[in-house]
């Protein structure tokens, strides 16, 4: 089922899927803050207020060049939205390919997006350690 929190969030992944910094950008609020609590290959960002958001999905459009993005799931409660996904890139400046899972949790305010943090892995499943019985 739909939600106003999973409309806006739709809307966002469409302009970013087009690469349309500014629309996805429609969807945020004014002091909206995003974070990126880096992974294993990438570092840890943050972005404050509406002009560096932009510039996020702007960072995103010209350095990388994303082959698979895909949303898993989204859960809510309340104003919170948690989205689960996936992603292959390259990036201009880095050799070989990146692969990530990833958690976004996006909290939303006057039905936009206000705050957004990402949760992220670039560890590959072969890299964990198993534990059984």
């Amino acid at each position: 089922m739909s939600t106003p929190e999973k409309s806006v969030l739709d809307r966002m992944f469409a302009a970013f899927g087009a690469q349309d910094a500014h629309a996805a950008a429609a969807t945020v609020t004014d002091d909206s803050v995003w974070i990126h609590h880096g992974t294993q290959k990438l570092p840890s960002m943050r972005f404050e207020g509406k002009a560096a958001v932009t510039k996020f999905f702007e960072i995103n459009f010209t350095t990388m060049s994303v082959e698979q993005f895909e949303v898993l799931s989204m859960v809510q409660e309340g104003d919170v939205v948690a989205v689960f996904g996936r992603e292959k890139f390259t990036m201009s400046n880095a050799e070989g390919d990146f692969t990530q899972k990833w958690v976004q949790v996006y909290t939303f305010r006057d039905g936009l997006i206000a705050r957004m943090e990402e949760y992220a892995t670039s560890a590959p499943e072969s890299d964990y350690n198993v534990i059984t019985e």
